[in-house]
Order: structure tokens, then C-alpha cells, then sequence
């Protein structure tokens, strides 16, 4: 067997114990601290809930079984006809359920991946070519005006709210210019007139965070031996900072950036609950509004998995941009 394989298959099998075990974290608080009865109570309303009520929300929702063992069943009923079996341990085959409105839980995240991504990806590739070009630019021109002042600004911008940039952004290009809608959705190519504004606001609320970070692994990179020997060696530092500061700097670079891919699946649930943009993020946004457990519960899933599968990618770019480092 390849060791690449090898690794890989020896990572997934490490990863599936771990999310089990955020498996049965999600439903013990979802069903042990917080009970099936307290569920119906506040779906129904506190105030004049009556046992019978209680119990019809329960036996129509299937959460009138015992949580892990049925004794009065038979066979493998015995665990299959459980609420942790139906509601939980069935994730890991993708049947999440319906949620509280009788929708498929699998096939709504299916429908709002593609809008989640169409703004997160290009969010998420600007938002990196910007923020490495700021910071090598400030890691070329350190000590000077340029790097000071370019400084300030990150950490400027870092200390602004979100909430700061959407707003303003949907007040100032929404509203004052009508270069975009303020909010919203639209179908084929017309959804890009939707997501100009906030993949921009998304670019500039974490590029301040961003530069400041990777200029700090620049600034790090360029005190280190071999660069010293590319400058007595005659090399431009141009040439140094792009074909040898940039290519090793991409470690812990990575390290930041493949974790982030679970929220390209996931969504921003500020940006889209504010821009309209019917994803995964305002989906969550709006199962916890609406107290539909079942659907927080499968975005805890999904968004666990999805993690691991990040870690997991990390640890595999590792190996391709330093050879140094093979898979054991």
C-alpha cells in the first residue's frame, strides 16, 4: 500500500472515534440536559402546556422512544427503535431527518450548499491573494513609513465589527448609490449582482487579522539562515521573497487556511442572515430562532465532520509543500 494511502486511511480511522464522540456529546446536550418534555414545552409555549400536549408533540416527532435501549423491544429494536439510534447514530449515513416544518433536513443543505459557496469561495480566494500581497508588501518595506502605517491600519480594521462593515456597506452601496441590492437572491448568473457586495465586505472585515498574521510569518521567514545566505550569495530580494520566503512561509500559512474550508460548506450566518442569501449559515440562523433542534443538530454534525476533513486535508498539503516532512 502507498504510504500516502496509507496515511490517509490511518487518519480517517483515527477521525471516527472523534466524531462519535461529538456525536454523543451533541445528544446528550440536546437530549439529556435538555429533555424531549423541555423540547415540547418550548415549542408548544410554557405557559398552559398541558401533559397531553406534551405528549402528542413527542409521539408525532418520534421522541417518545427511550433515549438509548429499548427494553420492551425486540431483536435489534432493542437499540434501532431509540432516540439516539433514530436521531442520532443515522447521521452517519446522511438521514438527518425532518425538520420541525416537515422539510428534509439532507436535501435543504443540499439546496443552500451551492449559495453558501458561491459566496464563501470567492470570499475566501480574494480575501487570501489580498491579504498575503499586503503582507509581503509590508515584509518587503519593513521598518519604514509604509509598514508602520499599513500596521496601524490592520489593526485598525481588526477592531471594527463586522456588524460595522455589513451595515455600512448595505447604507453606503445599497442604499445611497444603488450600485447592488441591499439583499437577496437570484438565479443564475443574476445571483452575482447579489454577492458582489458581500464578498467585498467579507474581503475587508478579514483583512486586517489576515495581513497582520501572514506578515508576521514573513517577518519571521526572513530572519532565518537561508535567507541570509540568498542575500551573500548576491540573489535580488525580490527574487528571495517570492521564490523562497513566499514557498516556506506556506506552512503555517496553511495551517490557518485549509481549516477554514468547513465554513465554505457551512456559511456565514452573519453575512447571509443580513444579505438574505438563503445558505447553510441563515438556515442555522434561523432553526435556532425557530427552536428546530433537529435541524441544529445535524449542522453540529455536518460542521464537526467537515472539520475533521480540514485537519485532515492539512496534514496532507503539509507533505506537498516541504519535502522534508513524509507521511509515518
Amino acid at each position: 500500500m502507498p504510504p500516502m494511502f496509507a496515511y490517509i486511511v490511518r487518519r480517517l480511522l483515527y477521525a471516527i472515534p472523534v466524531l462519535i464522540g461529538v456525536n454523543l456529546i451533541t445528544f446528550a446536550l440536546f437530549f439529556i440536559v435538555n429533555t424531549p418534555d423541555d423540547m415540547a414545552r418550548m415549542q408548544l409555549g410554557v405557559k398552559r402546556v398541558t401533559a397531553e400536549a406534551i405528549s402528542q408533540w413527542k409521539s408525532e416527532r418520534g421522541y417518545d422512544k427511550p433515549l438509548f435501549i429499548n427494553a420492551e423491544a425486540a431483536g435489534a429494536g432493542v437499540l434501532t427503535e431509540t432516540i439516539f439510534f433514530e436521531k442520532s447514530a443515522r447521521m452517519f449515513i446522511g438521514d438527518f431527518g425532518q425538520a420541525e416544518d416537515g422539510r428534509d433536513i439532507a436535501r435543504e443543505m443540499r439546496t443552500r450548499m451551492g449559495p453558501s459557496l458561491a459566496i464563501a469561495l470567492p470570499t475566501f480566494l480574494l480575501g487570501l491573494f489580498v491579504a498575503v500581497t499586503c503582507a509581503l508588501t509590508l515584509a518587503f518595506f519593513r521598518g519604514t513609513a509604509l509598514d508602520v502605517w499599513g500596521v496601524v491600519l490592520c489593526v485598525a480594521a481588526m477592531s471594527i465589527s463586522m456588524m460595522f462593515y455589513i451595515i455600512g456597506g448595505q447604507y453606503l452601496v445599497g442604499k445611497m448609490w444603488r450600485l447592488v441590492p441591499i439583499s437577496g437572491f437570484g438565479d443564475g448568473l443574476d445571483a452575482w449582482r447579489f454577492l458582489v457586495l458581500p464578498v467585498v465586505i467579507g474581503v475587508i472585515g478579514g483583512i486586517g487579522a489576515s495581513t497582520r498574521w501572514y506578515r508576521t510569518i514573513f517577518l519571521e521567514e526572513v530572519a532565518r539562515d537561508y535567507v541570509r545566505t540568498a542575500r551573500a550569495k548576491g540573489l535580488p530580494e525580490t527574487l528571495i521573497f517570492f521564490r523562497h520566503i513566499l514557498k516556506n512561509a506556506l506552512i503555517p500559512i496553511l495551517t490557518g487556511v485549509v481549516v477554514v474550508i468547513p465554513t465554505l460548506f457551512m456559511g456565514s450566518l452573519l453575512t447571509e442572515s443580513f444579505f438574505g442569501i438563503p445558505g447553510l449559515g441563515s438556515y442555522t440562523i434561523d432553526a435556532i430562532n425557530a427552536q428546530d433542534f433537529a435541524v441544529v443538530r445535524s449542522m453540529v454534525f455536518v460542521g464537526s465532520a467537515l472539520y475533521i476533513v480540514g485537519l485532515i486535508l492539512t496534514d496532507i498539503s503539509y507533505t506537498l509543500v516541504d519535502p522534508r516532512i513524509r507521511f509515518q
